[in-house]
């Protein structure tokens, strides 16, 4: 157990989303262990910094954690509060996932402009323009709603939701985390979920991970507090899929889990039917790939296999051609935009 005068310190990005989380994490931790002190600490992430670019051209998840986890290995910090989405499926040397707590819902929703009639994307006009940052989104939706018009929205979520309710702005909706609105006590502007199969929400979406140092044993122990397994072994899987198709945070992979027939002893999960089902999407939304596999697993290891095996389906029914085709198409977009400079 940590030390009573050990004082421990946790860190997240600046936006008030972020800050909104880790005091989530901060309270949890504080009623598990009233004897101990917690303190948080807030900066700002390349992610935040550049609001220019489309995240499809600046790469991968580390645009939102590389600052943190510097301040982490230098012990500035002792505990990083991430949305799980947001984290490379790869941490660096020394860095690992100590908790991962309960899951939000994890779906997008519809959000439409303040003062419009739609009520979901049928209703929307062809020819409406809708806000999302994310390429999964975009590639899923074209697929099914090819008379949207689709434009890059960033910035926090109050930023966003300003941008869409302007009256001079051009967007009619946005697509967005039910989660981050929910946590901001925005759940109120949610027009409609958006649910499988018409989209296939993201790797991890709704969940909270802490990321602490390898070595840090004391904050090991708290972290084990603090995680919940069934959202555990879901995460786990859906990010052991996405590390095997080598996705960035701007690569249309989409996912949707569940767990039945839980088993527990002493409040430990030991045995559960996991079920898995991972899409890929060309950007057009014209190649869609599918599949879903359902396995009893009886631990975390078992999970990441399914969710593996899984991205070796997918690659050999045609995923990886996707792929390849968005790693060529990103460098060429980046290559002529760097050219225009």
């Amino acid at each position: 157990m940590a030390s009573s005068s050990r004082s421990f310190v946790l860190a997240s990005r600046a936006s008030n989303l972020a800050q909104i989380q880790t005091n989530i994490v901060r309270d949890d931790l504080e009623a598990a262990f009233p004897a101990l002190s917690f303190g948080t600490s807030f900066m700002t992430t390349e992610g935040d910094k550049n609001q220019s670019q489309a995240l499809y051209l600046l790469g991968g998840k580390a645009l939102w954690t590389k600052e943190l986890e510097v301040a982490l290995k230098e012990n500035v910090v002792d505990m990083l509060v991430h949305s799980l989405k947001d984290v490379p499926t790869t941490l660096p040397p020394g860095c690992e996932i100590g908790a991962i707590l309960e899951r939000e819902n994890p779906v997008d929703s519809l959000v439409v402009k303040q003062g419009l009639p739609y009520k979901t994307l049928d209703d929307l006009p062809e020819g409406s323009v809708v806000g999302t940052s994310s390429v999964r989104r975009v590639a899923q939706l074209r697929k099914s709603f090819p008379g949207l018009v689709f434009l890059d929205v960033r910035g926090n979520l109050n930023t966003r939701l300003a941008k869409l309710d302007a009256p001079d702005g051009p967007y009619t909706a946005l697509i967005l985390a039910k989660a981050g609105l929910v946590r901001l006590g925005m759940g109120d502007r949610v027009t409609a979920d958006l649910t499988a199969p018409i989209l296939f929400h993201a790797v991890s979406q709704g969940a909270l991970a802490v990321e602490i140092r390898s070595d840090d044993q004391e904050a090991r122990e708290l972290c084990k507090k603090l995680t919940h397994q069934e959202t555990q072994w879901k995460c786990l899987a859906e990010r052991a899929l996405l590390r095997e198709l080598e996705g960035g945070c701007s690569v249309p992979v989409g996912v949707s889990t569940s767990l039945s027939q839980i088993d527990k002893s002493a409040s430990e999960l030991t045995r559960a039917t996991l079920e898995i089902t991972g899409c890929v999407t060309s950007l057009d939304g014209s190649v869609h790939v599918q599949d879903t596999l359902m396995q009893e697993v009886e631990s975390t290891r078992g999970a990441e296999e399914l969710g593996r095996n899984l991205a070796i389906k997918l690659m050999a029914n045609g995923a990886k051609a996707i792929l390849d085709d968005i790693t060529q198409d990103r460098r060429k977009r980046a290559s002529d935009a760097e050219k225009a400079e």
